[in-house]
């Protein structure tokens, strides 16, 4: 059959970009549209074999063998088949397992039915070159696609390039058309306006109290001090080792004969979208826990429309997906002094509303492999954009009638 077909390793295509573009091989430091990335892929397949394209194969990991989001979003694609090998955690660091397995598999099978003249691998793994000789045996024409390396260096198996019929790299300029990183402009969120209550808390000094909530020795408060950045906004400020976290507190509550009390006067640090935020240790406001949750305004209806927009449409940038989040919860009050509560109580967002939002943005491969966290720069954006969002809809309901 004269057609070409497209075998990709997703994590040697998207380590290799990270590693290019922000200097290191996470795939938690870029931001991907996957439909450039898909079309780009099919249009330089069909240029350099000079074959129509039969179909796009995407081999990546996935916990458990489970599609994340950017696998729903992949395998509605036209000519785009996935394909789920293990992601599993060894040594505090993740790995895929069974994905060279089924390369190997797809790329005899197809070469055995002579389901096309040319194949494209893109990937770097020297453990697929018994399956691109078994290919050769049978006819067909194999084109070998690296990523550009950071160093300039290889970054293939030498085996596996010096057994290709033709080869290519893709570089940073190719790259760029679908894969930036978030260091670069990743996050596209406007500059948020300067707001004074927020410089006052971050440059107040830290209570002496809260550094003895914590068995960490004590330091000295300038480390707080926020540092003006362009645009006048502030900086994010790193939370010190001695000051209690949420965690601290809720363990310092945990129930046992000999439960620790939190000093009187103890003062929280709560991560906002622009630092950490100083409060005192309480519950939280009567305010704040009367304020519904998504969940609780979603019907069984409206939750499957939204899992068919986050698969279609929520490409999973950061702050985009603040946005989403901020625009539900508001469409579905039937409070509207709920909103006001909530614009209120800028810049922390509730306990319980903060929670949802962002394990709703871990659906989006958002969370750090290394920690099972979410990337504190991009815990930042999400809540920018779900501010945003609710900023602009107060400010709205505001505007006088006609502008």
């Amino acid at each position: 059959m004269d057609r070409c077909i497209v075998l990709v390793d997703a994590g040697y295509l998207l380590g290799a970009a990270a590693s290019l573009l922000a200097g290191e091989p996470s795939r938690s430091r870029i931001t991907v549209d996957h439909a450039a990335l898909i079309q780009g892929l099919r249009e330089r397949a069909e240029s350099d074999t000079e074959r129509p394209l039969l179909r796009i194969y995407w081999f990546d990991g996935a916990p458990d063998r489970v599609p994340q989001p950017e696998h729903r979003r992949l395998r509605v694609m036209p000519r785009v088949t996935v394909r789920l090998g293990a992601l599993t955690r060894s040594d505090g660091r993740w790995a895929q397992k069974g994905v060279d397995a089924a390369m190997h598999a797809e790329l005899t099978e197809l070469a055995r039915n002579r389901a096309c003249s040319d194949v494209v691998l893109v990937t770097g793994d020297g453990d697929l070159l018994p399956g691109m000789m078994a290919a050769k045996e049978h006819g067909v024409a194999v084109h070998l696609w690296a990523v550009q390396a950071a160093d300039g260096d290889y970054n293939q198996s030498e085996d596996l390039v010096a057994e290709a019929d033709e080869r290519r790299v893709l570089d940073r300029a190719w790259i760029v058309q679908a894969v930036r990183a978030k260091e670069q402009g990743g996050v596209c969120a406007p500059p948020p306006v300067p707001r004074p209550e927020i410089a006052a808390i971050l440059s107040a000094p830290l209570p002496e109290s809260a550094l003895a909530a914590t068995d960490g020795p004590a330091r000295e408060p300038d480390h707080i001090a926020a540092a003006a950045s362009r645009n006048g906004t502030q900086e994010r400020v790193a939370a010190p080792k001695g000051v209690p976290t949420p965690k601290d507190l809720a363990a310092l509550r945990a129930p046992g004969p000999q439960t620790a009390q939190p000093p009187a006067g103890a003062t929280l640090r709560w991560s906002s979208d622009k630092g950490w935020v100083d409060r005192p240790v309480a519950a939280e406001s009567p305010e704040a826990a009367s304020l519904p949750t998504l969940a609780q305004l979603t019907t069984a209806e409206q939750r499957w429309a939204d899992r068919e927009e986050d698969i279609t449409t929520v490409g999973g940038d950061p702050y985009e997906v603040g946005q989403v989040f901020a625009r539900r919860w508001i469409g579905r009050l039937a409070e509207p002094s709920h909103l006001q509560k909530l614009s209120g109580m800028y810049p922390r967002v509730p306990h319980r509303i903060d929670g949802e939002l962002l394990r709703y943005a871990a659906r989006f491969g958002l969370l750090a492999h290394k920690d099972d966290q979410i990337d504190e720069h991009d815990r930042y954006a999400i809540r920018a954009g779900f501010w945003r969002e609710i900023d602009q809809r107060t400010t709205a309901e505001h505007a006088p009638a006609g502008e």
